[in-house]
């Protein structure tokens, strides 16, 4: 399946991409349904990465979008190195923390395929 993930507890996807809808991605919400989404259809062919991921259930800060960039890198086992993403967060420290993650370990796959 080709798709797009919109990563974002509150945003819709034309927040973001004034030419674009929720119509043109798969929209999650939280974290779980990040890793549940990716792990029942493979890697996007794009994803774009909120940060602040507002409250959990029990009202406890929920995990975000550089937990969730984490385990693409740490633990989904996918192939990255062609991975294409954005990150929309207004978060800038969390942001560039996804950012330099994303990029340092897509160029340090790409170094071992020289």
């Amino acid at each position: 399946m080709t798709y797009k993930l919109f990563l974002d507890d509150i945003r819709d996807v034309n927040m973001v991409y004034k030419k674009l809808t929720n119509d043109h991605f798969v929209v999650v919400r939280n974290f779980q349904d990040f890793k549940k989404v990716i792990l029942e259809n493979g890697l996007p062919e794009f994803i774009s990465f909120d940060n602040d991921l507002g409250l959990d259930e029990n009202d406890i800060i929920a995990e975000d979008g550089y937990a969730a960039a984490k385990w693409l890198v740490y633990e989904s086992g996918l192939d990255l190195e062609n991975l294409i993403f954005n990150v929309h967060s207004a978060n800038p420290v969390a942001s560039q923390q996804i950012q330099g993650l994303l990029d340092n370990y897509i160029k340090y796959l790409k170094s071992l395929n020289k």
